[in-house]
């Protein structure tokens, strides 16, 4: 999700293919043998692997311009809080929460081995959440985005993680005014509207969820 919200971002059109990686294809394995999404093709054939390594071409390779600013930081400081922040989501946050709650309520479905899901770590998932919406208002207060003046991919990787929670119904928005708001303030960008009309079959989202004004 991160990865579509950056390409949006820097205006580079893209051809998205459905990827189930539990299938294992062939052809899938052969672009990355780890099996594993986001993969970025180019048009000559280059394949990038794993998201990092996405973000960081897409930055290199499409340099910033007056419509589509460096979502990485305009200076040394700010691109360290960038990455900074960037972590914390995609692993601590992705840690805490997402595996606790995505991995066990839809991932398990179509794992071969995947079990049932496991109500201690749902219950797990859906505590941590709160801490991690206060540290998100803890910076509103104190920022114009997450990570400075100027929209990142902190507030893309961060909001990408959050809208997959969210699609599940477990974000408890009015604990937190201040993290909705950041929230709100992202979803109703234009890059965000094709996350919102992502739908899983036999599991549809909440009423709240594409609501720009939930």
């Amino acid at each position: 999700r991160a990865a579509r919200l950056l390409l949006a971002e820097k205006r580079l059109d893209a051809e998205f293919v459905l990827e189930r990686p539990w299938e294992r294809r062939e052809q899938f394995l052969a672009l990355n043998h780890a099996g594993e999404v986001p993969v970025l093709v180019e048009d000559g054939g280059l394949a990038l692997c794993g998201f990092h390594p996405v973000i960081e071409y897409l930055e290199e390779a499409y340099p910033e311009t007056p419509a589509a600013p460096s979502m990485l930081g305009r200076t040394a400081p700010e691109r360290a809080e960038v990455r900074r922040l960037v972590g914390w989501f995609d692993v601590k946050f992705d840690r805490e929460v997402t595996r606790n709650l995505l991995h066990e309520k839809i991932f398990k479905r179509f794992m071969q081995s995947g079990g049932g899901p496991d109500s201690g770590a749902i219950r797990a998932g859906k505590a941590n959440i709160g801490m991690h919406l206060a540290y998100i208002a803890w910076l509103m207060e104190r920022r114009n985005w997450l990570a400075g003046p100027h929209l990142s991919l902190a507030d893309l990787v961060a909001a990408a993680h959050i809208s997959a929670i969210d699609y599940l119904g477990d974000v408890p928005w009015g604990e937190n005014e201040a993290a909705k708001d950041w929230y709100a303030r992202v979803k109703s960008r234009p890059s965000f509207r094709p996350l919102l009309a992502d739908t899983l079959p036999g599991a549809p989202p909440p009423p709240h969820y594409a609501d720009l004004d939930f």
